[in-house]
């Protein structure tokens, strides 16, 4: 006759088991259980901020508009100097008479203390024996704008008159026709130049 027995028992770690023994055979069932677990990776989260990038073919409207606008207000010399040589050269052989020393005098000091300076900004007349007597003017106030060749038509007068009836007398300005068409032009009025006659020194 075979006899089954069951009992429980306490293993020393305090987990429960059960034992059953038969007359034939004895199952031990151990107090440990050996389950498997799958691990998986923990994800990590990255401190490092994240940088998306735009891609355009297209430039920006405000930086073209910025370089027109610098480019514009930049300003280009058209013309730099003083009053022509040959000025002084004539005036210097005439000077031995004693009605034309007055002239001789003036055209000395246009020959070493007048400068004229045509930008595409203004003009700009500078006098003095330090260059301390200086005026400025926009091509915008300009009304009009007279020539009148001296000697043979080396050198010539460029009479500027602006809009409030000031007349700017330029004397023996070199290129003096090319000076006069560019002031016109700069002032957006036409091309037409008033020239008068061939007169002395």
């Amino acid at each position: 006759m075979a006899a089954t027995s069951t009992s429980t028992t306490t293993s020393a770690t305090g987990v429960p088991f059960s034992t059953s023994t038969t007359a034939a055979t004895h199952h031990h069932h151990s107090p440990y259980v050996i389950t498997k677990q799958f691990f998986t990776r923990p994800a990590y989260k990255s401190s490092r901020p994240h940088t998306k990038l735009h891609v355009s073919s297209s430039k920006p409207t405000t930086t073209a508009a910025a370089a027109n606008t610098t480019k514009k207000n930049e300003e280009t010399i058209f013309f730099d100097g003083g009053a022509h040589y040959g000025d002084l050269l004539a005036n210097l052989l005439l000077g031995f008479t004693l009605l034309w020393l007055p002239l001789t005098l003036a055209a000395v000091f246009r020959a070493f203390y007048l400068r004229y300076r045509f930008t595409n900004l203004r003009v700009t007349v500078i006098s003095g024996l330090t260059g301390q007597d200086r005026s400025d003017f926009s091509y915008n106030v300009i009304k009009d704008v007279q020539v009148v060749p001296r000697f043979i038509g080396e050198w010539g007068d460029v009479i500027i008159t602006l809009k409030d009836g000031t007349k700017v007398d330029l004397r023996s300005v070199p290129k003096f026709r090319e000076i006069a068409k560019y002031c016109l032009s700069m002032a957006e009025k036409p091309v037409v130049l008033k020239e008068s006659g061939a007169k002395g020194f």
